[in-house]
């Protein structure tokens, strides 16, 4: 047994998953009003008791965005202050060495990876979460306060974009939820039991 995920790294990581799942079902219930992108059939809504319940979907979405940017905050905060970021950011050469990883995933290269805590597929990954998760607070303030923030609306090129950039990184968290688990699954049990006792 060794150390692998620090306590607070844990907590930040199972606290986001409910918050998430939490905005975009609450997200699903603003898209409701104006599926401006993709339409859902009738069914789906009535299904998933979404119709009809803007102003609470709206409610709800406002809450949980304060809950995402605290844990966001505190999660890139700990790990700077911690140290931690040295293990997650990616260096020199990383795209080359993500390919090596995705080869490897592939069953095409044959050779193990270097032993790493996080590998470079993953730090871009997690690098990549963490800024989406910033864009998404960005965008969300700029389409729910486009007349007082104004400046943030167009640093966007203006509402109907951010409020576009919003849902696709929306479906990039879906998309990248389903890969993680993926992932999770193909590497096993023991990986999975770190992220909950903090060592493997």
């Amino acid at each position: 047994m060794k150390p692998k995920h620090p306590l607070a790294i844990r907590w930040f990581h199972w606290l986001n998953f409910p918050i998430l799942s939490l905005m975009i079902w609450s997200g699903l219930i603003i898209y409701w009003a104006n599926d401006a992108y993709f339409s859902f059939p009738a069914w789906f809504y009535e299904k998933a008791h979404l119709s009809f319940r803007l102003g609470e979907g709206m409610a709800y979405h406002f809450l949980f965005m304060w809950f995402f940017a605290i844990n966001g905050i505190c999660y890139v905060s700990y790990t700077l202050f911690s140290g931690e970021w040295r293990e997650l950011v990616p260096g020199r050469g990383a795209l080359g060495q993500a390919f090596q990883v995705v080869l490897h995933d592939l069953g095409i290269r044959k050779e193990p990876l270097p032993p790493a805590k996080f590998n470079a597929a993953q730090q871009i990954a997690y690098t990549g979460i963490v800024l989406m998760g910033l864009g998404s607070l960005l965008t969300g303030l700029a389409i729910y306060r486009p007349v007082q923030l104004s400046f943030l609306a167009q640093a966007f090129g203006g509402y109907a974009t951010a409020r576009l950039v919003h849902f696709l990184l929306t479906v990039g968290y879906v998309g990248f939820f389903f890969m993680h688990v993926g992932q999770v699954i193909k590497a096993g049990w023991p990986n999975f039991k770190a992220m909950v006792t903090g060592h493997e």
